[in-house]
């Protein structure tokens, strides 16, 4: 049996994607990605999520400064099962609550160890891309999140509270050199 990969996002996915969004909206995920629409602009996004221009993926609002992105798709066995966001840089609110990498796994998938191998197999590329460390923020009531990066070798730096407009979240780094 062949082992998971990262890929760069592939319309050869379409199928398992999005059974994977509807997964997600059925948690109440995602509803920004409309499946009508995905289903008729394969293509088309999956281009917009590899030209690498920044929160291809997500609706921002006007004032998020965006940066360049890399995602990869974490497949196996020719099925989707989940997402890592690389952003190059950060801005003053990726520093705060987004970091330089997040990951996604379907909920299919979950608990079965993928999001620990998304964050090991995209290690590498975070490197490739110039970054030695990566800053990761994760909600700190999400016990699996905090789980997956501390295993994968993320340190905590602090905890960043609550504001009226952002939700607080753990900050770690991960050493990707």
């Amino acid at each position: 049996m062949p082992a998971s990969k990262l890929v760069k996002p592939s319309t050869e996915y379409q199928d398992s994607f999005l059974e994977a969004v509807r997964e997600a909206h059925a948690e109440g995920r995602l509803q920004y990605l409309d499946i009508p629409w995905l289903k008729e602009n394969f293509a088309t996004f999956v281009d917009r999520l590899n030209a690498a221009r920044g929160h291809p993926h997500r609706p921002y609002q006007s004032w998020v400064e965006t940066v360049p992105e890399t995602i990869l798709w974490l497949v196996k066995d020719g099925t989707y099962i989940g997402s890592v966001f690389i952003r190059h840089r950060l801005n003053w609110h990726l520093e705060k609550w987004g970091g330089h990498m997040n990951f996604a796994i379907r909920p299919s998938m979950r608990g079965k160890g993928y999001g620990k191998k998304i964050l090991i197999k995209a290690m590498p590329y975070a490197n490739y891309l110039g970054l030695e460390t990566v800053m990761m923020t994760v909600d700190p009531y999400d016990k699996t999140a905090i789980r997956v990066v501390e295993s994968a070798g993320a340190v905590l730096e602090d905890e960043l509270p609550a504001t009226d407009k952002f939700p607080g979240r753990l900050r770690y780094w991960l050493d990707c050199g």
